[in-house]
């Protein structure tokens, strides 16, 4: 399987974790996911007072510069470790 099907099957994985995840770890997860697929942020800043879209783009503005890969890596290495399985 290469990086990519791993990186969908991880995508479709989050969504049947065992226990759901804090807010931290889903912000990780968000932020990782739209940097895999997206690039760098790409939208304009939300409301000061839209506190979950504030968080979000904060999450993401954190990952700029990654490169694609290696956010889709630490994604499918997060997901495997909520799961409890080791790649």
């Amino acid at each position: 399987m290469d990086q990519k099907e791993t990186f969908e099957k991880a995508v479709a994985d989050s969504k049947t974790l065992p226990t759901r995840p804090d807010n931290e770890i889903l912000l990780r997860l968000y932020s990782l996911y739209k940097q895999a697929t997206e690039g760098d942020i790409n939208i304009a800043p939300p409301g000061m007072f839209d506190f979950v879209a504030k968080a979000k783009y904060d999450a993401w503005l954190k990952l700029k510069g990654v490169k694609a890969d290696d956010a889709m890596q630490q994604y499918i290495n997060l997901v495997a470790q909520l799961s409890g399985k080791s790649e």
